[in-house]
């Protein structure tokens, strides 16, 4: 259950740290939602841009000094020092990439930080980095890239699924969001949507997740937090 005695939540979660962010948060903030956003500490204040579908679109960092006012009232999570690919990396390697990150992320944002999104797209995990990060690092959640499709609780927060990845899965993020707030469920559900700040630039589709906005928020049965604050972390 959730804050509030309520049976279902929504959380969001964001990826790299880039500019854009700060739209979004915007967005967030005017519809009275929360979202966890996940930084590489090693790669703050870095410009650069990214080739999308034929677009190329900003790919810009903010400055360490910058973080702490950007993300507040929201949560900050690790995502390694560097993005590199962790299936390929040492256990040496892993524990280093994750918890100099953390412990780098919790001084400039002033509190814990706890949670952990895996870096890079596809398969970008196994049991093994998961069992690395688990017993080696004070992560206590880490979201994968595989979307469930569903609201059900997990076991295993070290191998954790979103729902829905909003830039590959539109339509089912937009059907799941009508099933999802039809429900009147007995036991808790939980609305986890992923992605990157950075996508909604490529096919100008800010305005068509505003409206996706609007519709999931705002419900008396809906509790809206942080990815930890969802996750009773």
């Amino acid at each position: 259950m959730f804050p509030n005695n309520k049976m279902k939540a929504v959380t969001f979660s964001y990826d790299d740290g880039v500019t854009q962010d700060q739209r979004l948060i915007s967005l967030f903030n005017k519809y009275g939602l929360k979202g966890t956003f996940n930084l590489n500490s090693g790669l703050l204040s870095k410009p650069g841009s990214l080739l999308r579908e034929n677009v190329t679109v900003a790919h810009v960092k903010p400055r360490p000094c910058e973080v702490r006012s950007i993300y507040e009232g929201h949560e900050v999570a690790a995502h390694t020092v560097t993005h590199p690919f962790l299936p390929d990396a040492t256990d040496e390697e892993i524990i280093r990439q994750v918890e100099e990150d953390r412990l780098a992320l919790s001084d400039i944002v002033s509190y814990e930080v706890k949670g952990f999104a895996y870096p890079g797209g596809g398969v970008n995990f196994n049991e093994h980095v998961a069992k690395v990060i688990r017993e080696n690092t004070g992560v206590k959640y880490a979201r994968t890239t595989v979307s469930s499709l569903n609201f059900d609780m997990q076991e295993d927060l070290y191998v954790f699924k979103p729902t829905v990845y909003h830039h590959v899965e539109w339509n089912e993020m937009e059907r799941l969001a009508d099933e999802f707030l039809a429900m009147t469920p007995d036991k808790p559900q939980l609305f986890y949507i992923w992605g990157h700040a950075y996508e909604f630039d490529i096919r100008n589709e800010w305005d068509r997740f505003e409206a996706f906005l609007k519709k999931i928020s705002g419900h008396s049965d809906v509790f809206y937090g942080t990815n930890s604050e969802v996750l009773g972390i």
